[in-house]
């Protein structure tokens, strides 16, 4: 293959952490990687890390409802954006691994996209950074710590579990056991002729109905 970046867990994970980081210190910016494999994971992780603060900004009981109204907007905006990179990303690797003729048809369909595994993997990142933040959290008491260093062990595991099964994966997928398909999201709720709270108010629908 032209790049291992994508074939492997482990780059994968040390740049969903690094971005991370780097995010949390100044805002997301556009340089997304030298290659294509890096600037697909750049947006997919970025959607993520955008709903993930928009999901706090629409929790806060202080915030006025044209606020939360504003935040739930654009939560759904980002989402789709978010599945939309996952389309993406699946795409571009099926089109990378048929120039090699794989994966098989032949071969047992896997339930899950990789764009969906790398999706888990990309939120699991933002819950460790957090739950790392909540334990070094000035002024909290011993029992929100502890109950958090619990949960980042969790955490920890999961992600290396999922890392692990990722990398079964493509072991299966270039071993001609396993293939997979683009995983179409379909998201009704965003289009105008799919919601029927959006198509009931645009004039001359009633012929749709």
């Amino acid at each position: 293959m032209n790049d291992g970046f994508f074939w492997s867990a482990e780059p994968l994970v040390r740049q969903l952490d690094a971005w991370t980081r780097e995010w949390h210190a100044s805002d997301p910016g556009e340089d997304a990687g030298n290659t294509p494999w890096q600037r697909w994971l750049h947006a997919l992780h970025r959607t993520n890390f955008a709903l993930w603060h928009l999901e706090d900004e629409a929790r806060d009981p202080a915030a006025a409802d044209a606020e939360i109204a504003a935040a739930k907007r654009a939560i759904d905006r980002v989402n789709q954006q978010r599945n939309d990179a996952m389309e993406r990303i699946d795409e571009a690797l099926l089109q990378e691994l048929n120039a090699h003729r794989l994966p098989l048809q032949s071969a047992d369909l896997h339930s899950e996209a990789p764009g969906q595994m790398l999706d888990r993997l990309s939120i699991l990142t933002l819950k460790l950074w957090h739950t790392v933040e909540e334990i070094e959290r000035p002024g909290v008491p011993e029992s929100h710590v502890e109950r958090n260093r619990k949960r980042l062990a969790i955490l920890r595991m999961q992600r290396a579990n999922l890392a692990a099964c990722l990398d079964r994966f493509w072991r299966d997928i270039f071993a001609g056991r396993l293939r997979f398909e683009v995983y179409r999201q379909l998201k009704m709720y965003n289009d105008p002729e799919l919601n029927p709270v959006l198509y009931s108010r645009t004039p001359g629908t009633a012929e749709k109905k």
